[in-house]
Protein backbone atom coordinates (compact mmCIF):
# COMPACT_ATOMS: atom_id res chain seq x y z
CA UNK A 1 0.00 0.00 0.00
CA UNK A 2 1.14 3.55 -0.53
CA UNK A 3 0.55 6.31 2.63
CA UNK A 4 -1.36 8.30 1.30
CA UNK A 5 -0.02 12.04 3.47
CA UNK A 6 2.39 11.80 6.50
CA UNK A 7 5.00 14.75 7.90
CA UNK A 8 8.12 12.02 7.56
CA UNK A 9 10.32 15.15 8.47
CA UNK A 10 8.82 16.21 11.57
CA UNK A 11 9.69 12.50 13.06
CA UNK A 12 12.71 12.67 15.09
CA UNK A 13 15.49 11.53 12.65
CA UNK A 14 16.07 7.97 14.11
CA UNK A 15 12.29 7.48 14.38
CA UNK A 16 12.01 7.92 10.86
CA UNK A 17 14.74 5.76 9.89
CA UNK A 18 13.32 3.14 11.78
CA UNK A 19 9.81 3.05 10.00
CA UNK A 20 11.63 3.17 6.61
CA UNK A 21 13.28 0.33 7.29
CA UNK A 22 9.75 -1.93 8.31
CA UNK A 23 7.74 -0.63 5.39
CA UNK A 24 8.88 -3.59 3.11
CA UNK A 25 8.26 -5.96 5.99
CA UNK A 26 4.76 -4.55 6.79
CA UNK A 27 3.24 -4.16 3.00
CA UNK A 28 3.92 -0.82 2.51
CA UNK A 29 5.63 0.47 -0.81
CA UNK A 30 5.75 4.28 -0.76
CA UNK A 31 4.66 7.47 0.93
CA UNK A 32 3.42 10.76 0.02
CA UNK A 33 5.55 12.82 2.28
CA UNK A 34 3.90 16.66 2.24
CA UNK A 35 5.97 19.54 3.85
CA UNK A 36 5.05 22.72 6.10
CA UNK A 37 7.33 25.25 4.41
CA UNK A 38 11.08 25.93 2.84
CA UNK A 39 13.19 24.29 5.50
CA UNK A 40 10.65 21.40 6.06
CA UNK A 41 10.95 21.03 1.44
CA UNK A 42 14.02 20.59 1.96
CA UNK A 43 14.17 17.87 4.73
CA UNK A 44 11.49 15.90 2.71
CA UNK A 45 13.37 16.43 -0.07
CA UNK A 46 16.46 15.08 1.64
CA UNK A 47 14.93 12.50 2.56
CA UNK A 48 13.39 11.58 -0.49
CA UNK A 49 17.25 11.37 -1.98
CA UNK A 50 17.46 8.54 0.61
CA UNK A 51 14.67 6.52 -0.06
CA UNK A 52 14.55 6.73 -4.24
CA UNK A 53 11.07 5.56 -4.83
CA UNK A 54 9.70 5.23 -1.48
CA UNK A 55 9.31 8.89 -0.10
CA UNK A 56 7.77 10.60 -2.79
CA UNK A 57 7.84 14.42 -1.87
CA UNK A 58 5.10 17.48 -2.65
CA UNK A 59 6.19 20.57 -1.29
CA UNK A 60 4.27 23.62 0.08
CA UNK A 61 3.24 25.54 2.91
CA UNK A 62 1.27 24.41 5.61
CA UNK A 63 -2.15 26.60 6.65
CA UNK A 64 -1.95 26.12 10.51
CA UNK A 65 0.70 28.53 11.48
CA UNK A 66 1.70 32.32 11.01
CA UNK A 67 1.41 33.45 7.57
CA UNK A 68 4.78 33.31 5.33
CA UNK A 69 6.98 36.93 5.17
CA UNK A 70 6.73 37.86 1.41
CA UNK A 71 10.52 37.20 1.27
CA UNK A 72 9.59 33.61 2.68
CA UNK A 73 6.77 33.04 0.63
CA UNK A 74 8.80 34.39 -2.78
CA UNK A 75 12.04 32.06 -1.62
CA UNK A 76 9.47 29.34 -1.68
CA UNK A 77 7.83 29.95 -4.31
CA UNK A 78 11.32 30.44 -6.32
CA UNK A 79 12.56 27.25 -4.94
CA UNK A 80 9.71 25.18 -5.90
CA UNK A 81 9.97 26.06 -9.43
CA UNK A 82 13.47 25.22 -9.67
CA UNK A 83 12.85 21.62 -8.73
CA UNK A 84 13.25 19.07 -11.50
CA UNK A 85 9.45 18.16 -12.57
CA UNK A 86 10.54 14.18 -11.84
CA UNK A 87 11.75 14.84 -8.23
CA UNK A 88 8.49 15.39 -6.85
CA UNK A 89 4.87 14.70 -6.93
CA UNK A 90 2.34 17.27 -5.72
CA UNK A 91 2.03 20.98 -4.11
CA UNK A 92 1.55 20.30 -0.69
CA UNK A 93 0.62 20.49 2.58
CA UNK A 94 -2.01 23.59 1.31
CA UNK A 95 -5.07 25.12 2.59
CA UNK A 96 -6.58 26.79 4.97
CA UNK A 97 -6.18 27.40 8.98
CA UNK A 98 -9.56 26.09 9.97
CA UNK A 99 -8.27 24.91 13.62
CA UNK A 100 -6.08 27.99 13.94
CA UNK A 101 -8.93 30.14 13.64
CA UNK A 102 -11.28 28.50 15.66
CA UNK A 103 -9.02 28.56 18.68
CA UNK A 104 -8.41 32.48 18.31
CA UNK A 105 -11.78 33.28 18.01
CA UNK A 106 -12.10 30.66 21.42
CA UNK A 107 -9.97 33.36 23.35
CA UNK A 108 -11.60 35.75 21.96
CA UNK A 109 -9.49 37.28 18.85
CA UNK A 110 -9.82 38.64 15.55
CA UNK A 111 -9.04 36.12 12.99
CA UNK A 112 -8.11 37.64 9.42
CA UNK A 113 -8.86 35.03 6.75
CA UNK A 114 -8.06 36.96 3.80
CA UNK A 115 -4.32 37.02 3.40
CA UNK A 116 -4.52 33.01 3.82
CA UNK A 117 -7.37 32.93 1.64
CA UNK A 118 -4.86 35.16 -1.03
CA UNK A 119 -2.06 32.15 -0.36
CA UNK A 120 -4.28 29.60 -1.44
CA UNK A 121 -4.76 30.94 -3.75
CA UNK A 122 -1.37 32.04 -4.86
CA UNK A 123 -0.26 28.39 -4.22
CA UNK A 124 -2.75 27.05 -6.32
CA UNK A 125 -1.75 29.12 -9.12
CA UNK A 126 1.33 27.41 -8.89
CA UNK A 127 0.08 24.30 -8.90
CA UNK A 128 -1.80 24.59 -11.94
CA UNK A 129 1.19 26.09 -13.95
CA UNK A 130 3.41 23.79 -12.67
CA UNK A 131 0.76 20.80 -13.67
CA UNK A 132 0.69 19.27 -9.99
CA UNK A 133 -1.64 17.92 -8.08
CA UNK A 134 -2.91 20.02 -5.06
CA UNK A 135 -2.53 18.36 -1.56
CA UNK A 136 -5.27 20.12 0.61
CA UNK A 137 -5.87 21.28 4.33
CA UNK A 138 -9.42 22.30 3.79
CA UNK A 139 -11.83 21.16 6.55
CA UNK A 140 -15.53 22.17 7.17
CA UNK A 141 -16.91 25.11 5.46
CA UNK A 142 -13.18 26.16 4.51
CA UNK A 143 -13.53 23.22 1.43
CA UNK A 144 -16.33 25.49 0.11
CA UNK A 145 -13.55 28.23 -0.26
CA UNK A 146 -10.97 25.69 -1.44
CA UNK A 147 -13.39 24.54 -4.00
CA UNK A 148 -13.69 28.30 -5.73
CA UNK A 149 -10.46 28.28 -5.63
CA UNK A 150 -9.91 25.16 -7.46
CA UNK A 151 -12.56 25.81 -10.18
CA UNK A 152 -10.86 29.54 -10.54
CA UNK A 153 -7.41 27.78 -11.18
CA UNK A 154 -9.08 24.54 -13.46
CA UNK A 155 -7.57 22.47 -11.04
CA UNK A 156 -9.04 18.53 -11.50
CA UNK A 157 -6.13 16.84 -9.28
CA UNK A 158 -7.24 17.93 -6.08
CA UNK A 159 -6.64 15.73 -2.87
CA UNK A 160 -8.22 16.82 0.71
CA UNK A 161 -6.48 14.78 3.19
CA UNK A 162 -8.60 13.91 6.00
CA UNK A 163 -11.44 15.54 4.88
CA UNK A 164 -14.64 16.23 6.83
CA UNK A 165 -17.24 18.81 5.84
CA UNK A 166 -20.65 19.86 5.46
CA UNK A 167 -23.19 18.43 2.88
CA UNK A 168 -23.09 21.45 0.17
CA UNK A 169 -18.85 20.76 0.54
CA UNK A 170 -19.29 17.02 -0.19
CA UNK A 171 -21.86 17.30 -2.95
CA UNK A 172 -19.59 19.68 -4.97
CA UNK A 173 -16.18 17.35 -4.13
CA UNK A 174 -17.66 14.25 -5.16
CA UNK A 175 -19.11 16.17 -8.35
CA UNK A 176 -15.81 17.89 -9.30
CA UNK A 177 -14.06 14.50 -8.58
CA UNK A 178 -11.53 15.54 -5.90
CA UNK A 179 -10.32 12.57 -3.77
CA UNK A 180 -10.02 12.80 0.24
CA UNK A 181 -8.54 10.10 2.62
CA UNK A 182 -9.24 8.68 5.42
CA UNK A 183 -7.01 8.36 8.39
CA UNK A 184 -6.97 5.42 11.64
CA UNK A 185 -9.74 8.06 12.95
CA UNK A 186 -12.27 5.76 10.45
CA UNK A 187 -11.57 2.53 13.29
CA UNK A 188 -13.65 4.46 16.09
CA UNK A 189 -15.29 8.31 14.56
CA UNK A 190 -18.65 8.01 13.64
CA UNK A 191 -19.03 11.07 11.59
CA UNK A 192 -16.07 9.72 8.97
CA UNK A 193 -17.36 5.86 9.04
CA UNK A 194 -20.68 8.09 7.95
CA UNK A 195 -18.44 10.18 5.01
CA UNK A 196 -16.30 6.72 4.31
CA UNK A 197 -19.81 5.32 3.55
CA UNK A 198 -21.45 7.38 0.80
CA UNK A 199 -17.79 9.22 -1.11
CA UNK A 200 -17.17 7.17 -4.10
CA UNK A 201 -15.17 4.23 -3.76
CA UNK A 202 -13.22 5.60 -6.89
CA UNK A 203 -11.89 8.87 -5.26
CA UNK A 204 -10.46 7.10 -2.10
CA UNK A 205 -7.00 7.14 -0.23
CA UNK A 206 -6.00 5.79 3.09
CA UNK A 207 -3.62 7.90 5.04
CA UNK A 208 -2.00 8.36 8.44
CA UNK A 209 -1.16 12.36 8.70
CA UNK A 210 1.88 11.24 11.58
CA UNK A 211 3.16 11.61 13.28
CA UNK A 212 -0.06 13.01 13.98
CA UNK A 213 -0.92 10.32 17.41
CA UNK A 214 -4.99 8.65 17.47
CA UNK A 215 -6.82 7.50 19.72
CA UNK A 216 -9.37 4.07 19.91
CA UNK A 217 -6.91 0.56 19.75
CA UNK A 218 -4.08 3.54 18.70
CA UNK A 219 -3.92 5.11 21.72
CA UNK A 220 -0.12 5.76 23.07
CA UNK A 221 1.80 4.19 19.88
CA UNK A 222 3.62 6.03 16.93
CA UNK A 223 1.38 6.74 14.09
CA UNK A 224 3.43 4.37 11.91
CA UNK A 225 2.50 3.97 7.55
CA UNK A 226 0.92 0.78 8.87
CA UNK A 227 -1.77 1.58 10.38
CA UNK A 228 -2.70 2.63 6.87
CA UNK A 229 -4.04 -1.24 6.46
CA UNK A 230 -6.35 -1.02 9.27
CA UNK A 231 -7.48 1.99 7.68
CA UNK A 232 -8.48 -0.04 4.44
CA UNK A 233 -9.87 -2.87 6.31
CA UNK A 234 -12.46 -0.78 8.12
CA UNK A 235 -13.33 1.46 5.28
CA UNK A 236 -13.50 -1.76 3.30
CA UNK A 237 -16.03 -3.46 5.99
CA UNK A 238 -18.40 -0.31 5.37
CA UNK A 239 -18.68 -1.20 1.72
CA UNK A 240 -18.31 -5.29 1.25
CA UNK A 241 -14.84 -5.35 0.65
CA UNK A 242 -11.99 -7.82 2.08
CA UNK A 243 -9.29 -6.30 3.85
CA UNK A 244 -7.09 -7.51 0.78
CA UNK A 245 -9.83 -6.30 -2.01
CA UNK A 246 -9.99 -2.42 -0.52
CA UNK A 247 -6.24 -2.49 -0.08
CA UNK A 248 -5.76 -3.31 -3.79
CA UNK A 249 -8.77 -0.32 -4.77
CA UNK A 250 -6.99 2.75 -2.38
CA UNK A 251 -3.77 1.60 -3.81
CA UNK A 252 -4.79 1.35 -7.17
CA UNK A 253 -6.43 4.54 -6.65
CA UNK A 254 -3.84 6.46 -4.79
CA UNK A 255 -1.22 5.15 -8.01
CA UNK A 256 -3.87 6.77 -10.29
CA UNK A 257 -3.84 10.14 -8.30
CA UNK A 258 -0.32 10.37 -7.85
CA UNK A 259 0.91 9.25 -11.43
CA UNK A 260 2.56 6.62 -9.82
Amino acid sequence: MIDAHIHLEQYEPEVAEQILSELPDMGIKALIAVSMNLDSCIRTQRLAAINPGVVRPAYGFHPEQPLPQDAELAALLKWIESQSSEDYIAVGEIGLPYYSRAEALERGEIFDMEPYIELLDQLLGLASRLNKPAVLHAVYEDALIACDLLEKHNIQHAHFHWFKGPEEAIARMMKNGYYISFTPDILYEPEIQALARRYPPELIMAETDGPWPFEGPFAGKITHPSMIREVAAAWGALHGYTPGEAEELLTANTKRFYSL
